[in-house]
């Protein structure tokens, strides 16, 4: 328990009567950390941190990584700014050395400053200081990690956009013909046969990388730091990120294994409007860039740009390209499932250039004052038509059905009639689309009349649905004839269950194996869900990792 005179060292609180000091010391924490352990998270919630012995630095991530930006001796405070402007915090605070800090809630703290003026003018003076230099943080100008220059219509330039967006990498993406690109390329600029190239803020230029490779010279792990896990984790969307989160706070040695970017399916919604904590929405690549800095901040590897060759469920191994070979005690597939896709004339002529399955937020700037079309009456679609009608002229979802309200959240129906660039084209589809090297047109069919109309388009997005790709597991997993994986009582059901013991909820046919989301048979299928399945699959894993110690 801390005592009066170490309260009455610190400079905001020595002005203190006996009294409040005593009332100080009762309702402090007095917390004991080590090197690089965090006493707060940046969007925390206020509080008044003070430090009685060690340090402490403050960090806060900036275009995605973490940047060290003050620092507290002996005496000194944090979290004034919060307290002050009643915002969370704005940054970090972790020990740089074995440390004491003390810790009073905000409520206690403004019982204290409403009997001392003088600590809040102490308190504020400070915030107003320190509010500056965040200020400057967030004025400098963002400093870009990798400028693309290729052909705006070019797939691989698209594929390489989302990588970048997935991965958090700041980036400028320029088409040859643009007159600032001269002064932005080191050295000469590529030939047009060289597109896409990519030149690093601090390394090589890139000629038409795979993303192995722009993801070394990034950074990025790409390999894994040890071959025995407790948990392996097969894909890194919502429910793999959550899994990775739950295992590495719970002292589980985990990886997850991605084979493109972190984020899955979700990571291409422009906004998730319902999940809980956000009242205001939030994107997928957003709710993927925060589980991910998550996950590795508490200690999982999440290994990018890798595939699945071979996984041996006897030996509980998986064998990846490469045939880099890592074992695990449990293994947990949370792969998610691919856009479904569609068979029009035409269409994949064009996939890349003006056609996408989902919509990132990254596609926003392509579609700026075009007319674009949206093939969808699901959530997904609905929430995509909201975003790209801040940017596109005009935004049509294209129904087959009568009306919106059967496949869409009633609030997203309310929201699209209130925009008067969104239209609604009911009973209708695609029946090709047009265009030499992108797309300019598409004609749509209204089923109800048999007619035909050819409109202008420059841009198409497809939201039809999804199936689970999991033709490349083994037999021993019993999967149900859509490919989508069994689990508990379907598992029984099948009679493929060989165990004395029930399966738990979420473990698939094989004992010590789990799926979670959706590439997991159930008929929810909503990112809440998702992460809810990734944490309770960690809480079966040590059930029975602790069931095969004592047995």
């Amino acid at each position: 328990m801390l005592t009066i005179d170490e309260l009455a060292a610190i400079p905001v609180f020595s002005t203190l009567e006996q009294a409040l000091l005593e009332d100080l010391a009762r309702a402090a924490a007095d917390i004991h950390v080590g090197t690089g352990e965090y006493i707060v998270h940046e969007g925390d919630e206020p509080a008044l941190f003070a430090v009685v012995s060690g340090k402490l630095e403050v960090t806060k991530f900036v275009d995605g990584i973490e940047r060290k930006i003050g620092e507290r001796q002996p005496g000194k405070i944090l979290g004034e700014v919060p307290l002050v402007y009643g915002t969370p915090f704005q940054g970090s605070g972790r020990a740089s050395e074995p440390s004491r800090v003390m810790r009073i809630n905000a409520r206690q703290y403004y019982a204290i400053a409403g009997a001392s003026p003088d600590v809040v003018k102490k308190v504020g003076d400070l915030a107003r200081e320190r509010i500056g230099g965040l200020q400057g943080i967030a004025a400098e100008p963002r400093k870009v990690q990798v400028t693309m220059v290729g052909q705006r219509w070019d797939p691989n330039c698209l594929e390489l956009r989302r990588f970048l967006a997935s991965n958090q990498i700041i980036f400028d993406a320029m088409t040859p013909d643009m007159p600032e690109l001269s002064r932005r390329w080191r050295g000469s600029l590529p030939d047009e046969a060289d597109l896409p190239a990519l030149q690093l803020a601090e390394g090589p230029t890139l000629v038409r990388p795979r993303a192995r490779e722009l993801a070394h010279w990034l950074g990025l792990q790409t390999t894994p730091h040890a071959h025995d896990y407790d948990t392996i984790v097969i894909g890194g969307g919502p429910a793999g990120l959550a899994a990775a989160v739950y295992g590495s706070s719970e002292g589980l040695k985990t990886i997850v294994i991605e084979r493109e970017a972190p984020g899955g399916q979700a990571g291409t919604s422009s906004r998730i409007e319902n999940y809980l904590g956000f009242p205001n929405g939030i994107s997928g690549d957003e709710l993927a860039s925060r589980a991910l800095r998550q996950a590795r901040r508490l200690g999982a590897e999440v290994l990018i740009t890798r595939r699945i060759l071979r996984l041996d469920p006897q030996a509980r191994t998986i064998t990846l390209d490469g045939d880099e070979v890592l074992t695990a005690r449990t293994i947990i597939l949370a792969t998610g499932v691919s856009w479904r896709r569609v068979a029009i004339d035409g269409f994949d002529r064009l996939i890349g250039k003006g056609i996408y399955y989902g919509a990132a937020r990254s596609e926003a700037g392509t579609t700026q004052g075009l007319d674009i079309h949206l093939i969808g009456a699901g959530n997904s679609a609905g929430q995509a038509a909201m975003f790209f009608a801040n940017h596109a002229r005009t935004v049509t979802l294209v129904v087959r059905g009568d009306s919106l309200e059967k496949g869409m959240s009633q609030y997203l129906v309310d929201q699209i009639r209130t925009k008067s660039n969104i239209q609604v084209a009911l009973r209708s589809e695609v029946q090709s689309t047009h265009g030499d090297d992108h797309l300019t047109a598409i004609d749509l069919l209204d089923r109800a009349s048999g007619d035909v109309r050819r409109v202008d388009c420059g841009g198409l997005f497809v939201f039809i649905g999804a199936d689970a790709e999991t033709e490349w597991l083994p037999s021993e997993i019993a999967r149900d004839d859509r490919g989508y994986v069994l689990t508990g009582t379907d598992v029984v059901k099948t009679g493929r269950w060989s165990e004395s013991r029930d399966p738990y909820l979420l473990e698939t046919s094989v004992p010590g194996i789990f799926a979670c989301g959706d590439v997991r048979l159930s008929p929810v299928k909503r990112v809440a869900s998702a992460v809810g399945e990734g944490s309770m699959a960690i809480a079966f894993v040590h059930q029975y990792l602790q069931r095969a110690k004592s047995g």
